[in-house]
C-alpha cells in the first residue's frame, strides 16, 4: 500500500467513526425523546383515569338520587302521604279521630 492509499484508508476510517457517532446521537436524541413524551402520555393517562373515577361515581350517585326520587314520587301518590300531609299542614282529622290540643 502507497501513502496516498493508507492516507485515504486513514480518512475512510476516520469518517466512518465520525458518521458512527452522529448516527448513534441522533438515536439517542429520538430514544430521548420518545422517552419524554411516554412519560407525558403516562401523566395524562393517570389524570383521565382519575377524571373518569371521580365521573362514574357522580354517575352512581346520580342513578341513586333517580332511585330515592323516583321511591319518594311513589310514596306522595299513596294515601299515607296524604293523610299525613293534611294532618301536619292543614290540621285535619279522620272522623273517628279525636284532636286533642295541649293546653297553653
Amino acid at each position: 500500500m502507497t501513502r496516498t492509499e493508507a492516507k485515504r484508508a486513514k480518512e475512510q476510517r476516520a469518517y466512518n467513526r465520525a458518521a458512527t457517532v452522529a448516527v448513534s446521537v441522533v438515536v439517542m436524541c429520538l430514544a430521548l425523546a420518545a422517552g419524554v413524551k411516554v412519560n407525558s402520555l403516562r401523566r395524562k393517562q393517570a389524570v383521565y383515569e382519575e377524571r373518569v373515577r371521580v365521573l362514574n361515581e357522580q354517575v352512581q350517585a346520580e342513578e341513586e338520587r333517580a332511585e330515592a326520587l323516583e321511591q319518594y314520587r311513589i310514596y306522595i301518590t299513596t294515601k299515607e302521604y296524604i293523610e299525613k300531609t293534611a294532618k301536619e299542614k292543614l290540621g285535619l282529622v279522620n272522623p273517628d279521630e279525636i284532636l286533642l290540643k295541649p293546653e297553653q
